[in-house]
């Protein structure tokens, strides 16, 4: 089993130095990551998906209003339970495809009592090359996909606690989604996915965070982790980083990097840490 680092840390963690240019004070968070997406040895380091048809007697897609007068659409696991408790679900770059879905329906299954929505931010654009999913990416609209995220909040209701989870291109908007949802936030969960670097956006965070990184990630390196965690100590909030000894997009099971042992041992941080904050 590959060894899991012991890269944990909390509130008190030391101050780290790092030597990355960023675009911190022009661009969000999710434009850097618009920036990054269009360079193609980022790009290289995302395998095309294996071919795969999710068939769910489960969930089934929706329709939500979102106050731009669109729509936003999300695959939709109901509690068996009425619950208020809600898990947010943002997909890869490649968008909503069927094996987020099955992620989707994995964690449904894993957990107790919890509503699960898979949000689609790219309005029902799915790609099956890299040429695809940067496409996509630079399309995505940040006025528009905090729509949708907004009109997933409103959708789960006034009384709802929301965790929020994703991977690479979603493990960033994970973190946004968390921000957006306000007070209603409980916890956010990010894999890979690029942090936000303005400090009094993390202030008004209403959760800790779980970092779960790679140690040999070219696209989200561990200077940008080692920065995360000193601006979230800025802003005087909570963080707990897993960094593995992998590559990028080490937990996608459809992608020729999957690490199995790190992916489990990913896979049950989350579930403990999700579980925790919805009271299981």
């Amino acid at each position: 089993m590959k060894k899991l680092l012991p890269i944990t840390l909390l509130l008190m963690a030391p101050v780290f130095l790092y030597g990355q240019q960023d675009l911190c004070c022009t661009l969000s968070a999710p434009e850097e990551f618009a920036v990054l997406s269009q360079n193609m040895d980022f790009a290289m380091l995302h395998e095309i998906p294996q071919p795969y048809i999710h068939h769910s007697k489960q969930g089934d897609m929706i329709t939500f209003p979102t106050n731009d007068g669109k729509t936003g659409n999300a695959f939709f696991l109901k509690s068996s339970h009425k619950s208020d408790n809600y898990l947010f679900v943002i997909h890869e770059w490649w968008g909503l495809n069927d094996h987020i879905k099955k992620e989707a329906e994995r964690l449904y299954n894993d957990l107790e009592n919890v509503n699960v929505m898979a949000i689609d931010l790219y309005d029902g654009n799915v790609a099956s090359t890299r040429e695809d999913a940067m496409k996509y990416i630079r399309q995505v609209n940040n006025e528009r996909a905090n729509a949708i995220i907004s009109g997933a909040v409103d959708y789960a209701g006034h009384n709802s606690k929301i965790a929020t989870i994703g991977w690479c291109f979603g493990g960033g908007w994970s973190l946004q989604s968390a921000l957006i949802a306000g007070s209603h936030t409980v916890g956010c969960v990010m894999y890979y996915g690029r942090p936000e670097q303005n400090m009094e956006k993390l202030k008004t965070l209403n959760s800790d965070v779980l970092g779960i990184f790679a140690v040999h990630d070219s696209g989200i390196g561990p200077d940008v982790v080692a920065k995360f965690q000193n601006d979230m100590i800025g802003a005087g909030k909570s963080i707990t980083v897993h960094s593995f000894d992998a590559a990028h997009a080490f937990a996608n099971p459809s992608s020729q990097r999957y690490n199995s042992d790190a992916a489990q041992i990913a896979n049950q941080l989350a579930l403990a840490y999700l579980k925790k904050k919805f009271n299981q």
